[in-house]
């Protein structure tokens, strides 16, 4: 598992530290990244994006300036390429101006195959229907849903910024110290900048007037234990549900604590 290094520690040791396999997490946020391509093609994960946007008006007003989480989704949108009109409407629906649906959050916590824990989060107009398709599907794959609790201290909400591997090191630290970062780690490639996640909107910005270029910004849960999955075969199993559960209209996110060896992974790419 990767440990995170103070952003304002030594170079050498933090080196040394991100020298280390992949976390779950950013495993999943970069296979995750890779995926949002397609599924952006086919309307899924337009569809997603638009109902956070809804839900955030609706529960903190449609001023993206006094309302930090639409902001976040406001931006995670444009990021998606969602035309901005469209944006604009779910931000109309979730404040009453526009009829729309009431959302409901939901969240649930399980395993998947191999003892690795999960955190889903949705957004849903039928819970009965929803609890149902995430139960069905973790029962039908290996996995198995776990009492409220047991799974959710595993977790803590985070500000995560992915960026290309080639982007300097200390550039990145440049924009990104004072803006709130605590913690970059080379993930075999990829750099992984992490703060708190009320400090994701200074973070971005901050990187952007440097134009420092990063491939992803988000708000996710990180785990703090991990579950190394040691075959290929174990990796698929649990991937496989990840998988199944993103694709479900209703979930909004998944969020996971297995770790796999860059070797197994690449493995699976090919």
């Amino acid at each position: 598992m990767s440990v995170g290094v103070p952003i304002d520690a030594v170079d050498e040791t933090r080196r040394d530290e991100t020298e280390r396999d992949m976390s779950g997490h950013s495993k999943w946020a970069t296979i995750k990244h890779k995926k949002g391509a397609a599924d952006a093609k086919r309307g899924k994960l337009f569809a997603k994006l638009i109902k956070q946007v809804e839900v955030a008006a609706r529960q903190g007003g449609g001023d993206p300036d006094s309302n930090p989480t639409l902001r976040t989704m406001f931006q995670k949108a444009r990021d998606a390429s969602v035309p901005l009109d469209t944006i604009e409407r779910a931000v109309k629906r979730g404040t009453g101006e526009l009829e729309g649906v009431d959302y409901e959050t939901i969240t649930y916590e399980g395993y998947a195959p191999h003892g690795v824990a999960l955190y889903v989060e949705t957004l849903t107009d039928n819970r009965n229907r929803t609890g149902s398709e995430v139960r069905s599907l973790l029962s039908k794959n290996g996995g198995s849903l776990a009492e409220p609790g047991s799974v959710a201290w595993q977790f803590e909400r985070k500000g995560v910024v992915l960026l290309d591997g080639s982007v300097d090191e200390d550039e990145i630290m440049v924009a990104a110290l004072d803006a709130g970062a605590e913690d970059l780690v080379d993930d075999d490639g990829t750099w992984r900048l992490t703060c708190e996640a009320t400090d994701l909107p200074s973070v971005r910005e901050a990187l952007e007037v440097a134009e420092v270029p990063f491939l992803n910004a988000d708000v996710t849960m990180l785990a703090s234990t991990s579950v190394a999955l040691e075959s290929a075969e174990h990796a698929r199993a649990v991937l496989r549900v990840m998988d199944l559960l993103d694709d479900n209209d209703d979930v909004q996110d998944v969020h996971a604590n297995f770790d796999i060896s860059v070797a197994i992974l690449e493995g699976l790419e090919d």
